[in-house]
């Protein structure tokens, strides 16, 4: 009788153990806590290469594998972005419409880790489209994650501008490429 009521005693200890055990089967952290953004414009035109970009500080925490808390929301100024040449900054700042629209916004929600790296959902509003992305794959380097979207102007109503009577002519194609820095 001894007997069954040890292995009674042991079987609930067990229980009691084992059930209280997390199970450990991510190796990242579970809070990122973002201090910046950077963002590149890239494309091309008939003259080259070109690359326009901005940085602002951006000071959020995102909560890893919970479902509040999850998310980072930025809004961009469109006016902040540089192209290293005073007309190719007014150039992009007229293509994108800055008096009318003078901000973009990115959302990005459902943060989980995907083997090295994150998968998320990324909207992103620039004019007045938006463009969503489902599990869009944001890559980790280093203190940084960096995600790329591709995309045409003509995709969100905008015209490529074309100077010197069409002899400089910007292609339509852009990369749009954000790091989001944390610690």
């Amino acid at each position: 009788m001894n007997n069954k009521l040890i292995i009674g005693f042991l079987g609930i200890a067990l229980l009691y153990i084992l059930g209280s055990a997390s199970p450990n089967c991510h190796s990242f952290e579970s809070n990122l806590i973002i201090n910046k953004i950077e963002i590149n414009i890239t494309g091309l035109s008939t003259v080259g290469k070109y690359k326009c970009s901005t940085t602002f500080i951006k000071k959020d925490t995102i909560v890893l594998n919970v479902d509040n808390k999850n998310c980072i929301k930025a809004e961009i100024p469109m006016v902040k972005f540089d192209c290293g040449n005073r007309i190719m900054t007014k150039d992009l700042q007229a293509t994108v419409k800055t008096t009318e629209f003078p901000s973009s916004f990115v959302n990005i929600s459902d943060i989980k880790a995907y083997g090295n790296h994150y998968k998320c959902n990324l909207n992103f509003l620039i004019t007045n489209k938006t463009l969503r992305y489902k599990d869009f794959i944001l890559t980790k380097d280093n203190s940084k994650l960096q995600g790329v979207i591709a995309l045409n102007l003509s995709d969100i109503g905008l015209v490529p501008p074309v100077k010197m009577g069409g002899l400089i002519k910007v292609k339509d194609q852009i990369e749009v490429k954000f790091d989001l820095f944390y610690k």
